[in-house]
């Protein structure tokens, strides 16, 4: 059975690579949603095993659909990793990847590292 992928992010462009890198692999079913305020009702309807999260889109924050997904009990369990253009990959491998207690990778992202991401955070 495909894991479900949700990739969310305001840049058609980056979830269209992405989706299409994963789906290659033929182990994800991946949906796409480039509207923040829609984010968490995708992930409702898709009930996604992991979400790729972009840090800043317009009308809302990662960490606030972050949130929300924390407090909403059906998808409080739900994993998510964030993507970011604002930290480089060397202050990606200085902090190991975490901040605040949450995975994040630097954009762009290389379609093998996007794959290594992905089933670290499927393994249960």
């Amino acid at each position: 059975m495909k894991k479900r992928i949700l990739v969310v992010d305001d840049e058609p462009a980056v979830t269209r690579l992405i989706k299409l890198n994963l789906e290659q692999t033929e182990r994800y079913e991946v949906r796409t949603e480039n509207l923040a305020r829609k984010a968490i009702e995708a992930a409702r309807e898709f009930r996604p095993d992991l979400i790729l999260l972009d840090v800043m889109m317009p009308g809302m924050l990662g960490s606030e659909i972050a949130a929300q997904l924390q407090a909403d009990p059906e998808l409080r369990a739900t994993r998510f990793v964030f993507l970011t253009a604002f930290v480089t990959k060397d202050e990606e491998l200085e902090s190991k990847g975490r901040i605040g207690g949450h995975t994040f990778v630097a954009k762009p992202i290389s379609a093998d590292e996007l794959c290594r991401v992905v089933e670290e955070h499927l393994r249960p």
